[in-house]
C-alpha cells in the first residue's frame, strides 16, 4: 500500500522546503519531493536557488568584491596593499561550503519538523478525493497519496535556439558558477539580474567583460534614475562593455572559445572573440515532466501553472507556488507564497500584497526597490511627488567610502502614501526593508520623515528623502 500524506510538496527549493516546514508546523503529514543531485552526484535539498543560484553567487560576489576592496578600495583609507593575489580554488571551496552547509541545514530543519523526504522527482498521476504521485528516483519508482499537493518545481535557464549550452565553453548561470581559472575574456547574452551579477564576479577577478543585451533600455524594469546611476556605475566606473539593442546572428565555439557574430542598434555587423560565453536571457518553468495532462492541471503557453491570487489551480486541493507561477521568480516571493498556502490549507486567512515584494541586484553598488517607479505611476495617471537623496553627503556613507548612490521615494500627490521606494548603494538590499515595512502598512512619506534614525547611519537617507517629497531636507 502506499504511502499516504496530507500534503505533498513537489519541489524543495526555497517556496517548497519552506512550504513543508510550515505545513508540518500546522501539524499536517507532510513529505517533500526532491531529486537535485549536486556536482558531486549527491542528492541536496535546496533547488536552483541555494545549489546553483541565489546562495553561491552571493557568495562569489562577496570574494570577488573583497580582493577588488584590497586592490583598488582602500587608497582613500590610507591603506596600501600591493601584490594582492586571490586563489579561485578556494574562493569556489569556500563558496560550496557555504552551500553545503545549508543543504544540511534544510536536511536537519526536515527531521526537526517531522518533514518526509522522499528522494526522487515527482509527477502527478491521476486525481480524485486525493492525488497519486510517482516519485522516481535511479532504478526505482513509488507512488504515494496526498489529499493536497503544492507544485513547487520551480525554473531553469531559459535556452536560446542554435546555441547548445555545455556549461565548459558556453555555460549558463550553473556552469558560470563553477569556471576553474578566470577567462580573459568574457561574453555575457543578457544584462539583467543574473548577468550582471556574473559579469561583475568576474571583472573583478579580471576578465574583460562584454554583455550583449537585445532589448534597447538598460535595466527597464527599473525606475529611470536607477537606470541613469547603474549605467554609469557599471560602464564607466567599473568598465564592464554593455551593448544594448544588440541581436545575435550567429554563435560559433572553436578550439580557443567562441566567436559570436552580431548586429549593434545602428544595423552595423560586428563581430566578438570570447574565451567563455554565459546564456543569461531569463527562465522557464519546470512543467513539462510534472504530468499535468495526466489531472488536467492548466498551464498556460509558456507553460506556467495558471493559479489566482492565493496560488490556487483549477485543480481542488492541488497548488502551485514559486517560479513555476506568475510574477517575479524572487526566492523570497516564493517563500511567502509557501507559507501562506500552507496556511490556507490550514484554514486561515493569509495574503500576499505583491506590491510590497522587494526585488534586489547584487551588484556594487547594490541596486533594490519595492512597489511602483516614477513612470509607471505617471503611465497609470497617478499625480506623484517625489524625494530623492544622495549618500554622497551622508555622514556614515562618506565614513565608509560607500557614498555612491540615492534614495528616491514616490508618494502619491493626493494621500502621500508611499507607492515606490527605488535605492541605488552598497547595502540597498538591506534598506529597502524598512520601505518594504512602511508600504505593507500603507505608510506615508510623512511616516518615514517623522521617525527617529539613528544618527549617523544609512538610514538617515531615506528619512531625507521622505523629506524631500515636500521640499524640506535639513542636510541639503
Amino acid at each position: 500500500m502506499s504511502q499516504q500524506f496530507d500534503v505533498v510538496v513537489i519541489g524543495a527549493g526555497p517556496g517548497g522546503y519552506i512550504a513543508a516546514i510550515r505545513a508540518a508546523q500546522l501539524g499536517f503529514k507532510v513529505a517533500c519531493v526532491e531529486g537535485w543531485r549536486n556536482a558531486k552526484g549527491e542528492l541536496a535539498l535546496g533547488g536552483t536557488c541555494l545549489n546553483v543560484g541565489c546562495i553561491p553567487s552571493k557568495a562569489l560576489l562577496a570574494s570577488s568584491e573583497e580582493f577588488e576592496k584590497l586592490s583598488h578600495g582602500l587608497e582613500a583609507h590610507g591603506i596600501s596593499v600591493s601584490g594582492a593575489k586571490f586563489d579561485l580554488g578556494r574562493m569556489q571551496a569556500r563558496k560550496d561550503g557555504i552551500v553545503g552547509k545549508m543543504t544540511k541545514g534544510i536536511e536537519f530543519l526536515f527531521k526537526k519538523n517531522k518533514v518526509t523526504w522522499l528522494q526522487g522527482f515527482g509527477k502527478l498521476v491521476n486525481g480524485g478525493d486525493s492525488y497519486t504521485i510517482e516519485v522516481a528516483s535511479v532504478g526505482q519508482r513509488e507512488t504515494l497519496q496526498a489529499r493536497h499537493v503544492i507544485v513547487a518545481t520551480g525554473s531553469r535557464a531559459r535556452q536560446l535556439p542554435n546555441i547548445v549550452v555545455d556549461n565548459e565553453v558556453i555555460c549558463d548561470n550553473e556552469g558560470a558558477l563553477a569556471f576553474a581559472a578566470v577567462p580573459k575574456r568574457l561574453g555575457i547574452i543578457g544584462a539583467g539580474v543574473i548577468g550582471l551579477e556574473l559579469g561583475s564576479v568576474w571583472r573583478r577577478l579580471g576578465s574583460e567583460v562584454t554583455i550583449l543585451e537585445a532589448v534597447p533600455q538598460f535595466l527597464g524594469a527599473g525606475d529611470e534614475a536607477v537606470q541613469k546611476e547603474a549605467w554609469k556605475a557599471f560602464t564607466k566606473d567599473q568598465g564592464l562593455t554593455i551593448r544594448l539593442g544588440a541581436r545575435l546572428d550567429k554563435v560559433t565555439p572553436h578550439k580557443l572559445g567562441v566567436a559570436i557574430d552580431w548586429t549593434d542598434d545602428k544595423g552595423l555587423a560586428q563581430k566578438l572573440e570570447v574565451d567563455r560565453l554565459v546564456v543569461s536571457v531569463g527562465r522557464v518553468p519546470n512543467t513539462e515532466l510534472l504530468g499535468v495532462g495526466n489531472v488536467g492541471l492548466a498551464v498556460d503557453e509558456r507553460g506556467f501553472v495558471v493559479v489566482d491570487e492565493h496560488c490556487r489551480t483549477n485543480l481542488p486541493n492541488v497548488w502551485a507556488i514559486g517560479d513555476v507561477v506568475r510574477g517575479p521568480m524572487l526566492a523570497h516571493k516564493a517563500e511567502d507564497e509557501g507559507v501562506m498556502v500552507a496556511e490556507l490549507i490550514a484554514g486561515q486567512k493569509p495574503h500576499i500584497d505583491y506590491a510590497c515584494i522587494p526585488w534586489i541586484i547584487y551588484t556594487a553598488p547594490e541596486i533594490a526597490w519595492v512597489g511602483m517607479t516614477e513612470q509607471k505611476a505617471k503611465a497609470d495617471g497617478i499625480a506623484v511627488k517625489v524625494g530623492q537623496f544622495p549618500f554622497a553627503i551622508n555622514g556614515r556613507a562618506l565614513g565608509t567610502g560607500q557614498s555612491q548612490g540615492f534614495v528616491k521615494i514616490v508618494a502619491d500627490a493626493a494621500t502621500d502614501r508611499v507607492l515606490g521606494v527605488h535605492i541605488v548603494h552598497a547595502h540597498a538590499s538591506d534598506l529597502i526593508q524598512e520601505a518594504v515595512t512602511v508600504m505593507e502598512f500603507k505608510g506615508s512619506s510623512e511616516d518615514i520623515a517623522r521617525i527617529c534614525h539613528g544618527h549617523p547611519t544609512l538610514s538617515e537617507v531615506m528619512r531625507e528623502a521622505a523629506l524631500a517629497v515636500d521640499k524640506r531636507t535639513l542636510n541639503a
